[in-house]
């Protein structure tokens, strides 16, 4: 059997690209493959099961052929790609310039662009100094916290005859005014002060009491979102329908039980003052190991390959819904973000392979229980619902980064005031 031909055609820190040959008697014989196994399995009129003369199937599924010996010869050229070139993908290739000419005797060509790891040598690891420093909790901000937990449980009733306020709920139709003509009215139902409409609608809003309409024309912020709508006009209708305001309860010792084991609202305070410093000797903890990324970054002249940077911007741009008029100002905006990112992944996965420290079985096993007693379920059954929602790799990469900057602050000094 011909070999399939790869030959590397470009590289650069984070990507390679690779042109591959299938000669046309390798071709053949996969398509004789997929004929075969379409022959078997395929029931036609006239034919028994597995009985369909050969010519007829090649006919009548040419295209499903086709396709089933497309994907079977780049997968085969994938595995060859990765024993000749030892590449270290972070993902499935991407495949260009596919040609395969129709007929016999023609070859299959094409081009696989894939994301690899680059090759780091961080001559430089430890020797920094860090400062953990752990912001004090104050009243204010245990105070805070228990108007939070009074606004989650407030009930919001409504309120007639009043203009509504900041913090209320309104629901309303804006509609948009061309000339004489109101078109596409849309009801929305929003918290008035969180940002959901422009100010100035939220302005013309609070000067309605509800069943009042007034029509108006508002500008766009000089800061808005969709740069081409910056300082525009725009004449709209809005109608008040209804306003609700939440009726916070009295932060006292009924509240306190209201929200749990607790036999006063001092004893809450408490409970509200500990998860508040947790949360500080967290953002302590995420501080320093920031700062001896940073350091460790400096130190030794990392820089983010711009393969893996255009990739991490792609993932950021998919989870957060962006649409493609709005690609480019958002790879500018995120460009910062993805370029740590990548740094960082970069260090974190270069220091798991010559420490060995990927979290093994048995430590994910542990955490899974640990996790599992805080739920009150069973471990068995947080890791089937962790596999379901494929998030169980989060939890062991969690704790492989755990293990790995454990390594490196042990090889540096971290001071505390």
């Amino acid at each position: 059997m011909a070999d399939i031909q790869i030959k590397k055609t470009a590289e650069e820190p984070g990507a390679a690209s690779l042109a591959v040959t299938v000669p046309a008697e390798h071709v053949r014989e996969a398509e004789e493959r997929a004929a075969t196994a379409y022959q078997r399995r395929v029931r036609l009129p006239g034919f028994r099961k597995g009985k369909a003369p050969a010519a007829i199937v090649k006919k009548q599924f040419a295209e499903d052929i086709r396709q089933q010996v497309l994907e079977e010869l780049i997968s085969e050229s994938w595995t060859a790609a990765l024993k000749q070139e030892a590449l270290k993908p972070i993902a499935d290739p991407h495949i260009h310039n596919l040609k395969w000419d129709a007929g016999e005797g023609a070859p299959v060509t094409f081009e696989f662009h894939v994301e690899v790891k680059p090759d780091l040598k961080l001559e430089r690891l430890g020797g920094f100094r860090l400062q953990r420093t752990v912001q004090p909790v104050t009243d204010e901000q245990v105070t805070a916290q228990l108007n939070e937990l009074r606004e989650q449980r407030a009930p919001w009733l409504p309120v007639e005859g009043e203009s509504p306020k900041p913090k209320d709920l309104v629901s309303v139709t804006i509609a948009t005014r061309t000339g004489g003509d109101v078109k596409d009215p849309q009801t929305y139902q929003l918290v008035l002060g969180e940002g959901r409409a422009i100010p100035e609608v939220e302005e013309r809003i609070m000067g309605l009491t509800p069943g009042q309409t007034v029509d108006t024309t508002v500008h766009f912020p000089p800061d808005f979102a969709e740069e081409a709508k910056r300082g525009q006009a725009r004449d709209i209708r809005i109608t008040l329908h209804e306003v609700k305001r939440q009726q916070l309860a009295e932060l006292d010792d009924a509240f306190a039980r209201e929200m749990g084991d607790f036999e006063s609202l001092d004893a809450l305070r408490r409970a509200v003052r500990t998860d508040l410093e947790k949360d500080a000797e967290r953002e302590a903890d995420a501080r320093v190991r920031g700062e001896l990324l940073e350091q460790i970054v400096a130190a030794n002249h990392l820089t983010a390959p711009r393969p893996l940077v255009e990739r991490a911007l792609y993932v950021y741009a998919q989870a957060y819904g962006i649409p493609e008029d709005r690609l480019p100002q958002f790879a500018t905006e995120f460009r910062p973000v993805a370029e740590a990112q990548v740094r960082r992944d970069l260090i974190l996965d270069y220091v798991v392979e010559r420490q060995q420290l990927r979290a093994t079985e048995a430590e994910l096993g542990q955490r899974l229980e640990e996790l599992a007693q805080r739920r009150n379920m069973a471990a068995g059954e947080l890791r089937a619902s962790l596999e379901k929602a494929k998030r169980l790799r989060d939890v062991e990469r969690s704790i492989t980064e755990e293990k790995v900057f454990a390594y490196l602050l042990s090889q540096s000094t971290v001071e505390q005031p």
